[in-house]
This record gives structure tokens, C-alpha cells and sequence, in this order.
């Protein structure tokens, strides 16, 4: 099994042999209550789509959402779960991406499949692609383990990351029975806004 899990191929083989435990086979509710808070029609991205869940919901609320992923196998389980909602998933690689700016970048499992080594462009590419006043909203996965992934992060390691273009509005630890049991009790719901 490929050991780089920034490469495309590592989660090919994951998607391709079912070994998947951060997909939810769903969208959690901590998201679902958030987006009946939301106003407007926002332009959304959701980068390493994985199966897509939450697609149908950002666009069951009338939202303009692209999801992608660079891994082949995870675009094709995206499409099998969208249906008629698939041409919103395309085959792209978050740190090359021309499309933005997005009034939202929802995060889930994504910062913590990257190699710590990325972090820091994660955090250039989120300051380029959310727009002012945007959000990066979604679920951090904080834990100190070295090894990974999931890679986990530290709030002060997250406040580091982030703190120069965006400022933490939102934040709430979930109930353990929301995560999955890779997560649990480690997972913190969290909205940061870009600065002006």
C-alpha cells in the first residue's frame, strides 16, 4: 500500500480497497446546523472531497459549491454517491487550483491527511482561495500523535497556521458520538473568518 498521503495514489488504494475510516456515510450534524444558519447564496469549495457527502447538502441550500479531489478512486465514489449532483466533483489539486475566491472552504479530514510538511501552503492556499470576509469553516482534528495520518494539529499549532489572515469566530468541541472513532474526542468544530 503507497505510504505518501500526498500523493494521489495513496488514497487511490484506500478508496480502491475500502479502507476508509474517516468516511462518515454522511454529513454530520454539527455542518447541517451551521448551513440552516446561512443566509444568501455563497460560493463554496470543498477540497479532498473524498465521497462527497456534504456536496448534496451545500447544494440542497441553493449554495454554487465545487468539490475536488486529486485522487481518481475518491472522484469516482464522490460520483457514484452524487448521482445527478456529480458534475459539481472534479479532478483537481487543492495547491494548484485556479478557480476563487469562495465565500466558504469547508474542511473535514483534510488538513489532517496532509503531510505536516504542507501545512504551511495549506494555510497561503486557504488565506488565497476564502475570499475577505469568507469563512474556512468545518471540523480540526487535534491531537499530538507524530505519526499520521491522520496528522493532528494543536490549537496553538491551528492558531499559528491560520492566525495572519483569519480570525477564530466559532468554535465548539463535538459530543463524542459525533466523530468518527478515528476522531473521537479529538475533533473541534470551528469556523475562522478571513480578515478584511
Amino acid at each position: 500500500m503507497a505510504q505518501d498521503s500526498s500523493r494521489p495514489e495513496f488514497w487511490d488504494t484506500r478508496f480502491r480497497d475500502g479502507v476508509t475510516p474517516w468516511d462518515a456515510g454522511g454529513v454530520p450534524p454539527a455542518l447541517k446546523n451551521w448551513i440552516g444558519r446561512r443566509r444568501g447564496r455563497l460560493r463554496v469549495l470543498i477540497p479532498g472531497a473524498g465521497t462527497g457527502y456534504e456536496v448534496r447538502l451545500f447544494a440542497e441550500h441553493g449554495h454554487d459549491v465545487l468539490a475536488i479531489d486529486f485522487s481518481d478512486a475518491a472522484i469516482e465514489a464522490a460520483k457514484r454517491e452524487l448521482g445527478s449532483l456529480s458534475g459539481r466533483v472534479r479532478k483537481a489539486d487543492f495547491f494548484g487550483l485556479q478557480d476563487g475566491p469562495f465565500d466558504v472552504v469547508y474542511e473535514r479530514a483534510f488538513l489532517c491527511a496532509l503531510p505536516r510538511t504542507l501545512w504551511s501552503g495549506w494555510a497561503r492556499r486557504m488565506a488565497e482561495l476564502v475570499s475577505p470576509s469568507g469563512v474556512l469553516a468545518g471540523f480540526f482534528y487535534l491531537d499530538d500523535n507524530p505519526r499520521g495520518p491522520p496528522f493532528g494539529v494543536s490549537q496553538e499549532g491551528l492558531n499559528d497556521l491560520l492566525g495572519k489572515a483569519f480570525d477564530l469566530t466559532e468554535s465548539q468541541v463535538l459530543p463524542p458520538e459525533q466523530s468518527l472513532p478515528v476522531f473521537q474526542g479529538k475533533e473541534i468544530w470551528q469556523v475562522w473568518t478571513r480578515q478584511l
